[in-house]
């Protein structure tokens, strides 16, 4: 049951993190109120980091800014060491 409750929380987490990204560009295009860089590497850090990924890549947003361009994988690197280590521990 909890395995299923996080994978629940990574898909519904990722999706919104996804959207969140497409505001955000739709703002920029727009010269509207624009949603903070911490919230979007926020939401990449508590488990969005492949919506904020795949974000980037669908919408072209943020490709250029240093702070995503190289702070997101490093995100998904962390993540995926995580993973790997509760995995392990399971063995």
């Amino acid at each position: 049951m909890t395995t299923q409750l996080i994978i629940i929380y990574l898909i519904a987490i990722n999706v919104i993190t996804f959207l969140v990204y497409g505001i955000d560009k739709w703002k920029a295009k727009r010269s509207k109120w624009r949603i903070p860089e911490a919230t979007l590497l926020g939401l990449a850090v508590i488990g969005g980091s492949i919506g904020a990924w795949l974000g980037m890549k669908v919408w072209h947003h943020k490709t250029m800014h240093k702070k995503f361009k190289f702070g997101l994988p490093v995100i998904i690197i962390i993540q995926l060491l995580i993973i790997g280590y509760f995995v392990a521990q399971n063995i």
